[in-house]
């Protein structure tokens, strides 16, 4: 396939993969999750990469949904389907858990919607301390997608899920280390140092074991994810896509307005 929106390198064993669409803050579409996908399973095939580290181009890690492209599906006068997106996100969330190499995320700036899922869910996260997660599909009249609300109840319990959920506030980096999210968070500048620092000692690590222990932890913690992605994820998002909600909260993000939900 024709790559717009990543960038991919590989040296001394480091699989360097960067978001760089800056057009829409790294949104989350079809195409950007099409090139995250394949860039992924490249990894995975290559005997040359020992650790893959996620990260982005710009002012953010990724804005998450590429609203601005529904708001003109809404605007043509039809219904917005997330059918196709949904799939391909959930099939990138289950690779980057069940991939047998580690993988770093490397967030600095905002990482909305499926951004935060992005930064979960790989196996050890760098903040910079300008990151900032907002789970902000319930603002649009969606459930959380990509995963986010599984690995939240795994790691910081089913009522610090919902509430972030729920509320859709943002959760400064701060905060993610303190509830264990975020494995370290240092100041911008040294972000990319720091990373690549800790990609390059596992790259000359014991990586069989490394495998095997995120085979076991896999096994442990996210047996059932898949199912999980296929059989709850995707029906309930679905099932918020075709309301009059979601279209209502498509259009006063864009109109930069209040949404008027009716729970429809």
């Amino acid at each position: 396939m024709e790559f717009q929106k990543t960038a991919y390198t590989v040296e001394n064993g480091i699989a360097v993969l960067t978001m760089r669409y800056p057009k829409n803050l790294n949104a989350i579409d079809e195409q950007m999750a099409e090139e995250l996908l394949c860039r992924f399973q490249d990894a995975e095939r290559d005997d040359a990469v020992k650790v893959v580290v996620l990260q982005s181009d710009g002012k953010a890690f990724s804005a998450g949904g590429d609203i601005g492209f529904f708001y003109q599906q809404v605007q043509a006068g039809g219904g917005i389907s997330l059918d196709a997106l949904v799939a391909r996100v959930d099939q990138l969330a289950d690779t980057m858990k069940k991939m047998r190499k580690l993988v770093i995320t490397s967030v600095c700036g905002a990482a909305a919607g499926a951004g935060v899922s992005l930064a979960l869910g790989g196996d050890f996260l760098f903040c910079a301390d300008n990151a900032k997660f907002i789970l902000a599909f319930v603002n649009l009249g969606l459930v959380p997608d990509t995963g986010a609300a599984y690995l939240l109840s795994k790691s910081i319990g089913a009522a610090r899920a919902l509430e972030l959920s729920v509320t859709g506030r943002p959760m400064g980096a701060a905060e993610a280390k303190e509830l264990g999210l975020a494995y370290q968070v240092v100041p911008k500048e040294k972000l990319h140092g720091t990373v690549m620092q800790f990609a390059e000692k596992l790259a000359h690590g014991p990586l069989t074991a490394y495998q095997n222990i995120k085979k076991q932890i896999y096994a442990a913690a996210f047996a059932d994810y898949k199912d999980w992605l296929d059989h709850t994820e995707a029906p309930t998002q679905r099932a918020c896509a075709k309301t009059a909600d979601f279209q209502e909260g498509v259009k006063a993000f864009i109109e930069k307005r209040k949404a008027v939900f009716t729970g429809k």
